[in-house]
């Protein structure tokens, strides 16, 4: 078994465009994690809440979620998911987080509504180990928020030409909520997705970003995997619909390899 980390370590999972597999990263790396025996929760932050989807949440079903919770943060919050891993909970989301930055933008603690509730409801969301934050496809209020509330960032990457020009704008945002509200927010890393090895492109891509990035890029490359793609559709994360499948193998391993960062064995990565 891993030696367990401080409770509630905040990893947000971001990046501004859409189609990168965030979605997909939260949901299986949380699997992962939980399936360890560590104690995870996912809060689905998204309005399109394909996380909440992902984890066999009907829409109907979803009753008190991530816009409440910022909101009207009183309500329990944390839900079990619908798949068989045990020590995976879940925040779900629905579309009413779409007028989230309408509903904050006069509120001066705008930027800290999400610490402010992780500090309100520290015993709920405290007895997790890692709490999990899908982000929209975008850097609005909900992400900044997100990332103000983290101890550490963790990028999906696709593997195509416009990459890196996106990841830059992400790593400047990272780098203002670092001066103006969370100087402890670390990059956890970057994640390579959607890696296609029948593609020159992809490899070219990679090896791009490796030689642009070094040691901030994850050893773990997530491949183009059809198993991937279908789990959402059965409700179920890829570890749980195809555990052998070449997905569900890497997202295992991304999350050995980010157990191994947390012990020590991999060099926390403070600046971008």
């Amino acid at each position: 078994m891993f030696e367990q980390p401080e409770p509630s370590y905040v990893l947000t999972i971001a990046n501004q465009k859409g189609g990168v597999g965030k979605t997909t990263t939260a949901i299986n790396l949380g699997t992962a994690l939980a399936a360890a025996g560590y104690r995870v929760l996912l809060i689905d932050l998204d309005p399109q809440g394909n996380a909440s989807t992902g984890l066999g949440i009907p829409t109907a079903d979803r009753g008190f979620t991530s816009y409440d919770l910022l909101f009207d943060p009183e309500p329990d919050a944390v839900r079990p998911t619908a798949t068989s891993v045990p020590n995976l909970e879940i925040i779900p989301a629905t579309a009413d987080l779409s007028s989230a930055d309408v509903d904050m933008v006069a509120d001066p603690r705008r930027l800290h509504k999400m610490r402010d509730v992780f500090t309100l409801r520290a015993a709920e969301l405290g007895a997790h180990d890692y709490v999990l934050i899908d982000c929209p496809p975008s850097l609005n209020l909900l992400t900044i928020n997100a990332l103000v509330a983290a101890d550490a960032v963790l990028v999906p990457l696709q593997c195509e030409f416009f990459a890196l020009e996106g990841l830059s704008q992400l790593l400047r945002t990272v780098q203002s909520v670092r001066r103006a509200s969370n100087p402890d927010l670390k990059i956890q890393g970057i994640v390579l997705t959607m890696y296609d090895r029948r593609n020159n492109l992809s490899g070219q891509v990679a090896a791009d970003v490796r030689e642009n990035l070094g040691a901030l890029v994850y050893d773990t490359v997530i491949p183009r995997n059809v198993r991937l793609s279908e789990a959402p559709s059965h409700a179920m994360p890829a570890i749980v619909y195809d555990r052998t499948s070449s997905g569900a193998v890497a997202y295992q391993k991304l999350a050995a390899e980010f157990l191994a960062q947390q012990r020590g064995e991999r060099p926390e990565l403070e600046t971008a």
